[in-house]
């Protein structure tokens, strides 16, 4: 069997390559999916980045990784962001000792995140507190897995985050 680098089909060779915008927006829907927002939600985190001091595009990062649902993923209570969204609406963590759900909640740098007492025998959060050291933990961020408890040191920087999101295009895109 022979593999093309190309789609099949009579117009697989003739696909052009995407414009400026194409990719801008293949960009912002990119990230848009890993954080799980739905576009009025993503527009007003571009928005704040925009008024906020400094670069907008880290601006725009630091908004998104600051949500309390990222905030359990990174701290491995949660397998998922899906799953750590799930997790916050059903009211399985508190904050600084008050129970939260809501999973857009901003965090800040000396918030404590931790798992509720009635939440700490559920398997899926056992089981992602097992496999947390495979995957990493930022850092940015202190975990003590025994005592089921995060605690968020500062927020990230740019060169503490994946460098597969380019923010600048999605600052392009919003600036149209």
């Amino acid at each position: 069997m022979e593999r093309r680098n190309y789609p099949p089909g009579q117009h697989g060779q003739s696909r052009s390559k995407y414009t400026d915008y194409g990719v801008q927006l293949r960009e912002k829907q990119k990230v848009r999916r890993i954080y799980g927002l739905l576009e009025k939600q993503f527009r007003n985190y571009v928005h704040t980045a925009e008024q906020r001091k400094g670069v907008t595009g880290e601006n725009l990062l630091q908004l998104l990784e600051s949500r309390l649902d990222n905030m359990v993923y990174r701290m491995g209570f949660a397998s998922s962001r899906t799953e750590a969204r799930q997790l916050v609406n059903h009211g399985h963590f508190l904050v600084n000792g008050r129970k939260v759900d809501v999973p857009s909640f901003r965090t800040k740098p000396g918030m404590v995140i931790e798992v509720a007492e009635k939440s700490k025998s559920i398997n899926s959060i056992e089981d992602s507190l097992k496999t947390v050291s495979r995957r990493g933990i930022p850092e940015w961020l202190e975990v003590d897995v025994s005592n089921f408890r995060g605690v968020i040191k500062a927020l990230p920087t740019r060169d503490e985050l994946p460098p597969t999101i380019r923010e600048q295009l999605i600052v392009e895109f919003y600036s149209k």
